[in-house]
């Protein structure tokens, strides 16, 4: 168990200061970020997934001209700029008749729209061509863009209903605690005002706000515990991405044996071969 704390720390520590080096020193020879974008489309520069990912938030079918599945950016632009356009009609015939159908569908245009999108960003990471089975960079952004995803990717199935279990729960938190949050300022500023309130005078004003500030307090920590949760599921899915990479298995050896140190392997120069001892240990 201590092998798997020391070696989850390890990663987490050298993934993050490797990171923070390769953001702010530029690698030998590395090509200007607009050259990237422009020389990933035409084959001249090899992107990594990250990058590629990045440059598809910001132009829409870039993964897919990267990974040349060219027939996938009029699919995804028309189905983004179609659906966007019957939300921007429905809207249109919203605000003119007060049809709450209209409301609905363009609702559903939109959400629609933003689906497709969200679509063409998993399917620019699915596509992205690497001999690697295991890509940490590819997990982790799956998990972002649908909790759970970077650990079926890892083979972690048994995770799944966990991730969503706890997701569930949070969303059921936020959502009580606001209703009720509502409830109670509601009422506390109805008693204030001298109106009816929907308790019919059960509680008094200091109850009223007792109760407001007491659910909205509850709120916040369960929108903090959504995140944090959120946040936990995006890293279990990036450090053991990068487990499957190590064998972790409890078979360790340990081997010493005397060895012979010559002029080229000591630091004195001496003319005289010197002895010691070497260490080895194996992780099979």
């Amino acid at each position: 168990m201590k092998k798997y704390i020391l070696l989850i720390v390890l990663l987490l520590s050298g993934y993050c200061t490797q990171a923070q080096y390769v953001a702010s020193t530029p690698a030998p020879g590395a090509r200007p970020l607009g050259k990237n974008f422009f020389g990933g489309l035409t084959g001249r520069d090899s992107l990594g997934v990250t990058r590629v990912w990045f440059y598809s938030l910001t132009l829409p079918g870039y993964s897919q001209l990267y990974n040349r599945d060219y027939w996938k950016v009029p699919v995804l632009y028309g189905g983004v700029g179609g659906l966007a356009y019957a939300g921007y009609r429905n809207n249109m015939n919203f605000l003119d008749t007060g049809n709450k159908q209209f409301k609905t569908n363009r609702d559903l245009c939109y959400i629609g729209a933003g689906l497709v999108y969200w679509g063409a960003l998993l399917d620019g990471l699915a596509s992205y061509k690497t001999p690697k089975r295991y890509l940490p960079q590819r997990t982790t952004i799956y998990s972002v863009l649908l909790p759970g995803l970077g650990q079926f990717n890892n083979g972690d199935y048994w995770k799944i209903p966990i991730v969503y279990l706890g997701i569930i729960f949070g969303v059921y938190l936020v959502d009580y605690n606001t209703s009720q949050y509502l409830r109670f300022r509601d009422a506390y500023n109805a008693v204030v005002g001298g109106l009816p309130d929907e308790f019919n005078g059960r509680f008094t004003a200091e109850n009223l706000q007792y109760y407001r500030d007491s659910f909205h307090r509850d709120r916040d920590y369960a929108v903090l515990y959504l995140g944090i949760f959120y946040a936990l599921n995006i890293i279990d899915a990036n450090v053991f991405s990068h487990l499957k990479a190590f064998d972790v298995s409890d078979n360790l050896s340990l081997k010493m044996r005397p060895v012979i140190m010559y002029d080229d392997m000591l630091a004195s120069r001496s003319s005289m071969p010197a002895f010691g001892m070497s260490l080895n240990m194996t992780i099979k």
